[in-house]
């Protein structure tokens, strides 16, 4: 698998696959561990205490993620997975020093794509558990999704 220099790339990369293996599991790991840092840094940078709150929810959001490809890791490799020092390090997360609401605009397609990604590689999964898990992560983007519109028209006002 090519390598991901930054939370973006990592995204383009998995986008596309039809199911995740092990490489692919670890390195959504990390992208959902960065997940969280990218929601907390969009918190920081809306001015909008109502709009933080809802990002950072998010963010929370994103390391139970993480925690659950954590699980589905050490059911596929059948022992108990633990992140390398590599596969802690969060991403570089690139953005702008403001944002504004049209941003969010991507960020709920974004997370919409992310379930129908989740939703298919669980289709893929022969493990039943493993599945589950990939579903409650895809189910829960849909939720950031929503936070996220509601981002968007609280900073469209």
């Amino acid at each position: 698998m090519a390598e991901a220099t930054n939370f973006y790339e990592a995204n383009s990369l998995l986008f596309g696959k039809e199911r995740l293996e092990v490489a692919d599991l670890e390195l959504m790991y990390r992208l959902e561990m960065t997940g969280e840092e990218f929601y907390y840094r969009l918190a920081d940078r809306v001015g909008n205490p109502e709009a933080a709150d809802l990002l950072r929810r998010n963010g929370v959001e994103e390391r139970a993620h993480a925690r659950r490809l954590a699980k589905a890791l050490s059911i596929k490799l059948g022992r108990e997975w633990q992140p390398t020092a590599e596969q802690a390090e969060l991403m570089e997360i690139p953005l702008p020093d403001q944002v504004d609401a049209k941003m969010f605009l991507g960020i709920v397609k974004g997370e919409l794509g992310g379930d129908a990604g989740y939703q298919r590689w669980a289709d893929a999964e022969p493990d039943e558990e493993v599945q589950k898990l990939l579903r409650l992560n895809g189910r829960e983007e849909t939720i950031h999704a929503g936070r996220a519109q509601q981002v968007h028209e609280i900073l469209s006002r």
